[in-house]
Order: structure tokens, then C-alpha cells, then sequence
């Protein structure tokens, strides 16, 4: 009888070679689920990964993930099809490896579609609440203890670490991408836990308004985050909710010192000049898709203790990122 090793070493052969030859058609064979079948005590967990240099991170990361007793399963998206299948083979072995109760499972992506980060994956995600999450973010077990218990309090909003807002410029007549230190409308994919009800109105819902916009993340890859938060926000009609964190790394923060761990150029977004323009972008043409902004403000972060959101590499030590510019 094939190893779990073996096993997975096979599904990356089979499914690499199935996505270089046709995609699949989700939506005609899925439906949005009855909740009442779907797991309330436990988290998928929904990792992106897409640089070969992360590996090492990523798989430290997805282990942890999947030690904790909150943790249904793990998936990792593979979303690079140049990557070399020898590196698949040893990381499904590595990941695949792993003694924990939970499963990780290596999912190779046909594209490096962001919007394939939303997929509603019925056969593998078995629980009402989903973790969205990157590939070099770490949080402490409590963090995200925490943030499952207030999510489970508000399971039709996203529940999130890091937060962006939008704004209006008068002057361009324009919607642009920005923080606020006192509101915001927008949880970011570094850690977002929302309800898979939603990975389905992404990818199958809104008709061909939601099309269009979909294929605008495709065009600029990025802003599916963004995306998302409209998705919610529609159905909601409330904002966001932010958690504050006891401890996170964030090793792919643009704010962290040139020299520091390498992680910060590793992902499909690292283009820091172009990267707030594009966002605000997104918004004006979302706006304008829908005609209607559904993003909605909220205030203030629910706290277990004192902390901030993230650290960065600076000058050798840890520091708190946002005492510094914001890059994301």
C-alpha cells in the first residue's frame, strides 16, 4: 500500500499534468452549501504560496497551522506552474511528512491566478470558517485562538489582522487605496477568516458584474483581496473586524530593512511603486462596475491584551510595523 509520501507525490504528478491541459468549470459542479453540514468548531486553512525561496517559511508555517486543535486541514495553493515538479515532489514529501492530526494538502493551481485563492474547493474544505493566508506571515497559536472566537461571534463579516481602508481624492475624482488611524474597510489576505459561503459568491456569484471584475484581478494581479472585502461587505452591510494581534511576523513586509530575511520580494505584489496606484485603481473600476460603493468602515480593534499587528526587520531588531510607512 502507496505511503502518504508516495500518495502525494502522485497527486502532484496527476494534477500537474491535468492542469496543463484544460481548466475546470467549478461553478457548474458546486452550490452553496447548508451550513448545518459544514463543521462550526474548526478552520480550513487556505495558504498561498507561489515563490520557491519561501518554501522553507511556507512549510514551517503550514505545520504550525496545522498543530493546532482548531485546524480541520491545511491546503497550500501552489500558484507558480513554472516551478520545477522535481521542487512539488519534495515539498508534497515534506509536507506530507508532517505528524500532526491535521492534513496539509499541496494543491498545484493551473495559473497564478490570485482569484483562484477563492475557490470554493467542496471536496477539501469541510468547515464553516476559512483562513485565507500568506505564505510568510506567522501567528501566535493564541492570536489565532482569539480571532476564531470573535469571528464566531460575527460570522458574516471578515475577521482579520490587517486592515487598509479606501478613500475619495476630490481633487483626481478619484477612489484611492490608503490607511487611516482611526477606520478602515478592507482585511488584507495576509489573514483573513471569513465564512467558504463567501469563496462561492466570489467565484460563482454576481453574474457578469462580478466577471468583469474578476478578470480586472487577473489583469493587474491583484486587488482580490479587495475584491473580496466588496463580496462581504455586500451581503453584511457592515464593515470588517479587526483583531489585535499578541504576536505576528510578517517576514514579507515591504517595511521590513533591505538585507533582513529575503522574504519581501518573494510575492506576486512586491512591485512597491505601482502596488498602491493599482489598488486604488481596483476600487475606482469596482465603483464603477457596481455603481455603488459596498465597502463599509468600522472602528477600533477588539483586543485580549495589549499588542500591535505585526513586527518588522529593522536595523537587526524587531520592531512594530506600523511605526513606519505603509507599503501594503
Amino acid at each position: 500500500m502507496p505511503t502518504p509520501a508516495r500518495l502525494a507525490i502522485l497527486t502532484i504528478f496527476f494534477l500537474s499534468l491535468t492542469f496543463s491541459s484544460r481548466s475546470f468549470d467549478t461553478c457548474s459542479q458546486t452550490k452553496i452549501r447548508d451550513p448545518q453540514s459544514l463543521r462550526c468548531d474548526q478552520i480550513t486553512v487556505v495558504m498561498n504560496g507561489f515563490s520557491e525561496e519561501r518554501i522553507p517559511l511556507l512549510q514551517s508555517l503550514a505545520t504550525a497551522y496545522s498543530l493546532s486543535t482548531l485546524v480541520s486541514s491545511v491546503l497550500v495553493l501552489w500558484g507558480n506552474p513554472s516551478t520545477p515538479l522535481r521542487v512539488l515532489q519534495q515539498l508534497a514529501r515534506n509536507l506530507s511528512s508532517s505528524s500532526s492530526e491535521a492534513s496539509i494538502t499541496l494543491l498545484p493551481q493551473p495559473s497564478s491566478s490570485l482569484n483562484l485563492r477563492f475557490l470554493p474547493r467542496q471536496n477539501h474544505i469541510k468547515t464553516k470558517a476559512v483562513l485565507i493566508c500568506d505564505d510568510d506571515v506567522e501567528v501566535h497559536p493564541r492570536t489565532l485562538e482569539f480571532a476564531f472566537r470573535i469571528w464566531s461571534s460575527n460570522q458574516d463579516r471578515i475577521v482579520g489582522l490587517f486592515a487598509r481602508s479606501h478613500d475619495f481624492d476630490l481633487n483626481r475624482k478619484e477612489w484611492v487605496y490608503t490607511v487611516h488611524p482611526d477606520r478602515f474597510s478592507i482585511m488584507l489576505t495576509k489573514f483573513m477568516l471569513l465564512k467558504s459561503e463567501y469563496l462561492y459568491r466570489y467565484t460563482c456569484g454576481g453574474g457578469e458584474k462580478m466577471a468583469s471584475m474578476r478578470r480586472m484581478v487577473d489583469s493587474v494581479r491583484n486587488c482580490e483581496d479587495i475584491l473580496m472585502n466588496i463580496v462581504v461587505s455586500e451581503v453584511a452591510k457592515v464593515g470588517p473586524v479587526l483583531v489585535g494581534a499578541r504576536r505576528v511576523r510578517d517576514y514579507g513586509d515591504a517595511r521590513n530593512d533591505e538585507g533582513g530575511e529575503g522574504y519581501g520580494s518573494g510575492g506576486l505584489s512586491g512591485r512597491k511603486g505601482e502596488h498602491r496606484r493599482r489598488r486604488g485603481w481596483c476600487i475606482t473600476e469596482f465603483h464603477r462596475v457596481l455603481g455603488m460603493m459596498p465597502l463599509r468602515y468600522n472602528y477600533g480593534k477588539v483586543v485580549d491584551s495589549v499588542g500591535e499587528q505585526a513586527l518588522c526587520n529593522k536595523r537587526g531588531k524587531l520592531v512594530f510595523c506600523d511605526h513606519s510607512f505603509m507599503d501594503n
